[in-house]
């Protein structure tokens, strides 16, 4: 693997994928990071294996796939960024073992996401979908049948995270009885009250929402038998992942009556280019709100996205902390006025912390401050030192054996 060294930051070159805010290049720019590449559209595996050859920090979205193939091309890449929640488009376990922190934006749309989800109960249960669909087709459905208020209806929320409790909070403003499921106990906020089992809540709910991460245990959770669980004429809304709801299933319950809505958001085949149709079995049906994985997306959201995984980058980039890295080891270390900080990363193996600090003896080079933390896999250690050597001194750490990457800081 090829060692970085410290050079300027105006030699670093940054990448940004899929319509990335803008902010989060503003914020690269403003501390002198001046090669920074803004690009509104997605990238197959193929063009960005294309282009990721010269590339240090790669910021992407949800449709961009980082694979072991584009991770093995991308030699000079130290750091990546998904400007999103999830993180499932990146071989997160690849990008570690090549020393690759990845950084995420868990936080950033939470209000986004639970605003369109509520706004999706009132238009669900007042049968806006079909209404309105009618009204296109010159028909004028002017009933209250199969239209309800929100006001004493329960909500249940499958997944009470930082989505998931900000969803119950606006429901509850609007009247509804809040309950909740989540695998891990978690503190109720308002009235909102935890159901012991996913078919229980199912079994009590007027509408159900999903906000759940995306892993093998949450596939199909939503499918024929839990379909059948929910209350006849129930609604459903999945603004989660795509493989959590199955929409064949779905479709059926639409179709026999058993669920009388549903309003999603994330798909389990999305295209990767506006060029590509969307395809869906929930397209034939009226009483359904599809929308393209758009939760998130709000001016408000993005920009946020923008500043909080740039920053993360940038502090990883200028110190190596790697708070906030969802495949990483947590190393957060203060800056010392007037040391170089050498980053080592290397894999799991005996004596390599001892090698490190012979060479240093052996070039006479004092250490102010050490820090190393281990997993399975791999070892990241920071070493902060009075004086500089260079080249000579990282091409010794580099021939460590079990090296996977240095760099030379300020």
């Amino acid at each position: 693997m090829t060692p970085h060294t410290s050079f300027p930051k105006s030699k670093i070159s940054v990448l940004l994928l899929g319509g990335i805010h803008p902010s989060a290049r503003d914020a690269f720019r403003d501390i002198g990071y001046t090669s920074v590449e803004l690009e509104s559209r997605e990238l197959s595996e193929e063009k960005l294996l294309e282009m990721i050859g010269t590339v240090h920090i790669l910021g992407i979205r949800s449709a961009t796939h980082v694979t072991k193939r584009v991770l093995d091309r991308a030699q000079k890449l130290y750091a990546l960024g998904c400007f999103c929640i999830g993180t499932n488009q990146v071989d997160l376990r690849q990008a570690k073992l090549k020393g690759i922190p990845v950084f995420n934006a868990p936080f950033s749309n939470t209000r986004s996401v639970a605003e369109l989800a509520i706004a999706e109960v009132v238009m669900l249960l007042r049968d806006i979908p079909a209404r309105n669909f009618a009204a296109h087709r010159g028909e004028w459905r002017k009933s209250a049948q199969h239209s309800y208020e929100v006001r004493g209806k329960t909500l249940g929320i499958v997944g009470y995270g930082h989505i998931g409790t900000q969803v119950g909070i606006l429901a509850e403003a609007l009247g509804m009885r809040v309950l909740y499921y989540d695998i891990e106990p978690k503190l109720s906020l308002g009235n909102a009250r935890p159901v012991s089992s996913l078919s229980d809540l199912l079994a009590i709910a007027d509408v159900v929402t999903l906000h759940v991460p995306g892993s093998e245990p949450t596939k199909n959770l939503i499918a024929r038998r839990e379909l059948r669980r929910m209350r006849k004429g129930a609604c459903l809304i999945n603004a989660s992942r795509g493989h959590v709801v199955d929409v064949a299933a779905l479709a059926d319950a639409l179709k026999s009556g058993q669920i009388a809505g549903a309003a999603i958001d994330v798909h389990p085949n999305e295209p990767t280019a506006g060029s590509q149709r969307f395809l869906s079995p929930l397209q034939a049906y009226e009483q359904v709100i599809l929308t393209p994985h758009i939760a998130g997306s709000t001016a408000e959201a993005q920009r946020c996205i923008g500043q909080e995984v740039a920053g993360k980058l940038i502090l990883y980039s200028d110190t190596g902390s790697t708070a906030g890295s969802v495949n990483f080891l947590d190393v957060t270390l203060p800056s010392l006025a007037g040391k170089h900080r050498i980053l080592h990363i290397h894999r799991n193996q005996p004596g390599v912390l001892a090698a490190m600090n012979d060479i240093f003896a052996k070039e006479k080079v004092n250490i102010a401050g050490q820090f190393l933390q281990t997993d399975a896999d791999i070892g990241y250690v920071v070493t902060d030192v009075d004086q500089r050597r260079g080249i000579e001194l990282i091409t010794c750490l580099r021939a460590i054996p079990g090296t996977i990457r240095t760099r030379i800081l300020y």
